[in-house]
C-alpha cells in the first residue's frame, strides 16, 4: 500500500464545484465514510464545503473539510502530504491547476483529474515528469468522459484482439453511436480559457493540434494526422461521420497510452473518432452540416469579443445540467478493430455508460479512478500516466461493476 501513513486515502478537491459535489455525492453513496475509504472534502471556502456535505444528509457530518489555496504553493503542499491521492475537480486547471500538480509530484501524491486542456497536460509533463519519477507520484489526467471511455475501450479492444489473434490491431476507430447529457459551466469556462491562452500564445495551438503532442517528448511523430474538420464515409461502418468535438482530446490520449505501454499497439498504430450520422444522401446531408457547424462554431469562438459575448449567454461555472437530465442521459460508442492481414477477423467493441456523460457519468468515473489508485494494487512507478496505460486491469472492472459502464464485443457480422 502506498503512503499508508497519511491522513487520508482521497480528498476531492473543489467539492463544492458542479462536479465536485457530484465527486463527493458518488463516494458519499458507495462508500460512506468508514474505513474502507478515508476520504475528504476540499476547497477554498469553508462555508460551501460546510454546505456540500450538509447536502449529502445527516450521516455525512464526520465528513472531514480540508481548506487551503489553489493559488498558494505552500497551502497546496500541506493539502498533498494529508492524502495519498488528490482528486481534483479545479478548473480551468491552465490557471488554477498547476501548484496542485506540483505540490503532488513534490509529495509523492497520487493525482487524478478530469482535464481535457491539452497545452495544459503538456506543460505540467514536460515540466514535472523526471521529478514524478522520482517521487513516484502517479498523476493521470483525463479521468472523465474525456478520456476514459476512449482509452478504456481501445485498450479493451486491443486486448481482445491479442486474446482471440495474438496481434495488435494496427488501426481501431472510435464511433459515436449516440448520447445525451448536458454542458456544465465549468467545462465552458475551461474551453474559453484556452481558446484566450491560444491567442496569446502560438504554442498553446500547435499543442492543441499536433496529434502526438502529450506523447513523450522523444515520441512526438507517428502515422496519424491532425483531426479532420470535414464529414465522409465510413465503410467499415457503413455510415458517414461528422468529426467528434473531443477527437482532439482523446486521440492524443490514446496515442499517448500506446507509448507508455511501450507500443503495445504497434509504433505505425492509428487512432481516429468520429460521429455516425447515418447511411445514404440523408446521413451524408446530416454530416456536412454538422462538420460546417462546428467548423464555423469553431471559427468564431477564435474571434475575442465574439466569444466573449457569446460565454454571456452559456451556463457559468458552477451551473451545470439538472438530476433529471444527468439520470437521463447515456453514451453509446462504438469501436472498430482492424486485423493486421486479415478483414474478415477485424472485432467490433461497445462502450457505453448509464449517465450522462459530461457529468452523471464523468463524477463516478473519476471518483472509481481516485479510488483504484488509493486502494487498488495498482504496480506503477511515478510518471505521468493515462488511465489505460496505469490502471487498465484495475480500473475496468470497477467501472463495470460500480460506475454503470460496459464493455463488450460485438458478435461478428
Amino acid at each position: 500500500m502506498r503512503n499508508p501513513q497519511r491522513e487520508f486515502d482521497v480528498v476531492v478537491w473543489g467539492a463544492s464545484g458542479f462536479t465536485g459535489q457530484l465527486v463527493a455525492e458518488y463516494l458519499f453513496g458507495r462508500y460512506g465514510i468508514d474505513d474502507s475509504l478515508r476520504w475528504a472534502i476540499g476547497g477554498r471556502n469553508p462555508a460551501r464545503l460546510e454546505a456540500v456535505r450538509a447536502g449529502l444528509g445527516p450521516d455525512a457530518a464526520r465528513l472531514p473539510i480540508v481548506t487551503g489555496e489553489s493559488s498558494d504553493a505552500e497551502s497546496m503542499l500541506a493539502l498533498a502530504g494529508r492524502t495519498r491521492v488528490v482528486c481534483s475537480t479545479v478548473g480551468p486547471y491552465a490557471k488554477y491547476g498547476s501548484p496542485l500538480v506540483a505540490a503532488c509530484v513534490k509529495s509523492g501524491t497520487d493525482y487524478c483529474d478530469l482535464t481535457g486542456e491539452i497545452h495544459w497536460m503538456q506543460r505540467m509533463i514536460d515540466s514535472h515528469v523526471d521529478a514524478a519519477q522520482a517521487s513516484g507520484a502517479r498523476i493521470v489526467h483525463c479521468c472523465g468522459f474525456d478520456c476514459i471511455p476512449s482509452d478504456l475501450g481501445t485498450w479493451f479492444v486491443q486486448r481482445e484482439m491479442r486474446t482471440r489473434h495474438g496481434v495488435a490491431s494496427p488501426h481501431v476507430k472510435m464511433r459515436v453511436k449516440g448520447f445525451s447529457g448536458g454542458a456544465s459551466g465549468g467545462t465552458i469556462a475551461s474551453m474559453l480559457n484556452m481558446m484566450d491562452e491560444a491567442q496569446r500564445d502560438p504554442s498553446v495551438t500547435r499543442a492543441m493540434n499536433e496529434p502526438y503532442s502529450i506523447n513523450p517528448k522523444d515520441q512526438r511523430s507517428g502515422p496519424d494526422a491532425p483531426e479532420r474538420m470535414g464529414s465522409s464515409h465510413d465503410a467499415d461502418f457503413g455510415e458517414w461521420i461528422a468529426p467528434f468535438v473531443m477527437a482532439g482530446v482523446d486521440t492524443k490520449v490514446v496515442r499517448r497510452s500506446n507509448a507508455l505501454l511501450g507500443f503495445a499497439y504497434g509504433k505505425d498504430f492509428r487512432y481516429d473518432e468520429g460521429v455516425l450520422m447515418g447511411a445514404g444522401p440523408a446521413g451524408a446531408i446530416k454530416a456536412t452540416a454538422m462538420s460546417v457547424g462546428l467548423a464555423a462554431g469553431m471559427a468564431l469562438a477564435t474571434v475575442g469579443p465574439l466569444r466573449r459575448a457569446f460565454s454571456g449567454r452559456l451556463p457559468a461555472p458552477g451551473e451545470g445540467p439538472d438530476r433529471a437530465t444527468r439520470e437521463a442521459g447515456y453514451f453509446d460508442l462504438r469501436f472498430h478493430a482492424a486485423h493486421p492481414s486479415d478483414p474478415a477477423l477485424a472485432l467490433r467493441a461497445r462502450v457505453t455508460g448509464d449517465r450522462d456523460p459530461g457529468y452523471g457519468s464523468t463524477s463516478k468515473m473519476l471518483g472509481e479512478s481516485a479510488v483504484c489508485l488509493a486502494r487498488d494494487d495498482v504496480p506503477a512507478d511515478g510518471g505521468f500516466w493515462t488511465p489505460a496505460a496505469v490502471m487498465g486491469e484495475a480500473l475496468l472492472p470497477r467501472l463495470v461493476e460500480r460506475a454503470g459502464l460496459e464493455f463488450s464485443l460485438e458478435p461478428s457480422s
